[in-house]
């Protein structure tokens, strides 16, 4: 997830002058931008008129949309070359988004020196909010504007100042302690600030602490059970910590309260994708491109989502499609390996693979992930070698401590090559760093039977029986077709070692295990009928 807390919501009220009329219709837009509510509030602005305040938070809004032009349309129109500290501070905002910080920065410096002094805490926050709800990522000057702003207020906290402190923060890569301080500063102010929660609900999910992001969320929402963001970030946490059914119940208690917008649309059917629900993320996906055609995103989850759900016939020209209509800049890593996924699945292998080796080329940060893609492509290819191979790069890259599922990946690749006691030795490896792993002693047992075919040496029967032990230990019914194989296994080691006695309780545990299962119901028929 690409952290932008400016873009997630937005920040509490700017402290902006303006009639008590227009107080009341700005408080109302402005709690309808904190609820992404952005329709409804943009049309409350705009039947404010041309008045200045309206136009800022315009630009606010379009800011926050990410639509950098509309943005700076709407600040240059208040009040355009004024001296004002209020049209300074615009100017300065339509500089940031449009990216350029320098001409922003002296715009500030110009609106600071133009501010009386009982008026100087109210620009300098205006500022600070400026930077906190921009892109810009050195923090320095922010946090500059933050200090200065906090000794205009005689050293006490504002509650607006310091959400907007520890979003400043929060754009540096070190800066999480002090943004949680200035949200917990935030919250002394004000006990109930949904704000303050939400935020510190975020910032839990970026530190990876879902017990105490999910604790954060729930206070911002019990404050506010329409605060959609909240709704919609605790569905994000519960995906992250691989609770998918919570995930999808959250994001659709989102939906059910959030502004009814092709955005929301979208969102709830790329949430669908990430929670694997692919039939029902094709419906909402079909539906956006219905109103919206050109929708980058939902044309690329259109081609993903036809793939996931086995259609490859209708994924792959889906795929090129949105691949031509895709600027160049916007073409992901993820892009191309789905392409040559699919290129695979139409038997085009050799374009697959090379496409899915040109993504890693061109993304050395990102090789890593990618690794595994390649290695399947190969794999699909019956290319062993080079599978074995990149599975290798891929965990030498790890230093000492290597991830046990790649070198289980890594195990199956050995397996695949008939290089069954190199598997053994990474399995053995897996079973004694984790083994409370039940399903690693039944592969431990499958590659141990590639070294004996026959069953004549036996090599797999101390996994097949240790595989027993430890799944009826835990959940049979979880293992049950391990188990059947385990069982079968060593009823037919002791029975072609003429040991029909000790190989009948194994064949019995199979026919307990599938009743109709045929081979198990013979072998007790030929011992049994021996035995009378």
């Amino acid at each position: 997830m690409n952290f932008k807390p400016w873009k997630l919501s937005f920040l509490v009220a700017l402290s902006v002058s303006g009639s008590a009329a227009f107080a009341q219709s700005a408080q109302t837009a402005q709690k309808s931008l904190e609820l992404e509510r952005y329709n409804e509030a943009r049309g409350a602005l705009l039947r404010q008129g041309q008045s200045p305040e309206a136009m800022y938070e315009l630009g606010r809004l379009y800011q926050m949309r990410e639509m950098p032009d509309s943005a700076a349309f709407y600040f240059s129109k208040i009040t355009p070359n004024s001296d004002s500290p209020m049209s300074l501070v615009a100017a300065g905002r339509a500089a940031l988004a449009k990216g350029n910080e320098a001409e922003a920065a002296n715009q500030f410096d110009k609106a600071v020196k133009a501010t009386k002094k009982r008026e100087a805490f109210n620009t300098l926050k205006m500022i600070a909010q400026a930077y906190a709800e921009s892109d810009v990522k050195d923090t320095s000057k922010a946090i500059a504007y933050v200090n200065a702003a906090q000794a205009a207020n005689k050293g006490k906290d504002d509650l607006g100042l310091m959400i907007a402190r520890g979003d400043i923060y929060q754009k540096s890569e070190n800066g999480g302690g002090e943004s949680m301080g200035s949200y917990d500063r935030a919250l002394i102010v004000d006990p109930n600030s949904v704000m303050s929660n939400y935020r510190k609900g975020q910032l839990y999910v970026r530190s990876r602490n879902f017990n105490e992001a999910r604790t954060s969320f729930e206070k911002a929402i019990s404050l506010d059970a329409n605060f959609a963001p909240a709704y919609r970030d605790l569905a994000e946490m519960y995906y992250f910590a691989k609770q998918y059914d919570l995930a999808l119940s959250t994001f659709q208690k989102y939906t059910s309260i959030a502004e009814k917008t092709p955005s929301t649309n979208a969102k709830y059917a790329s949430f669908l994708y990430l929670t694997g629900k692919y039939p029902e993320a094709l419906t909402e996906i079909q539906n956006v491109l219905k109103t919206d055609p050109n929708n980058l995103t939902m044309n690329r989850l259109l081609a993903y989502s036809l793939y996931e759900n086995k259609q490859n016939d209708l994924a792959l020209p889906a795929m090129e499609k949105y691949m031509k209509m895709a600027p160049a800049n916007k073409i992901i890593p993820e892009d191309n390996v789905y392409y040559g996924k699919m290129l695979m699945g139409a038997g085009r292998t050799d374009e697959g693979v090379a496409i899915i080796e040109k993504a890693i080329q061109s993304n050395p940060d990102k090789a890593g992930d990618l690794q595994n893609d390649l290695a399947q492509a190969y794999l699909a290819k019956k290319d062993y070698a080079k599978a074995i191979a990149t599975y290798q790069a891929k965990i030498a890259a790890q230093g000492a401590t290597p991830e046990l599922a790649d070198q289980i990946y890594l195990a199956r690749a050995y397996e695949q090559n008939k290089q069954f006691a190199e598997a053994d030795k990474l399995y053995s490896a897996v079973a004694t760093a984790r083994p409370t792993y039940v399903p690693v002693y039944l592969m431990r047992a499958r590659a141990n039977f590639g070294l004996d075919p026959d069953s004549k040496q036996g090599t797999a029967k101390p996994h097949y029986e240790k595989f027993i032990e430890v799944a009826k230990a835990n959940d049979p019914t979880k293992y049950k077709e391990g188990l059947v194989e385990a069982n079968k296994y060593l009823g037919y080691y002791y029975y072609q070692k003429g040991e029909k006695s000790t190989s009948l309780p194994y064949w019995q545990a199979v026919i307990a295990l599938d009743p109709n299962d045929t081979q198990a119901a013979t072998a007790i028929s030929e011992i049994t009928k021996r035995k009378k």
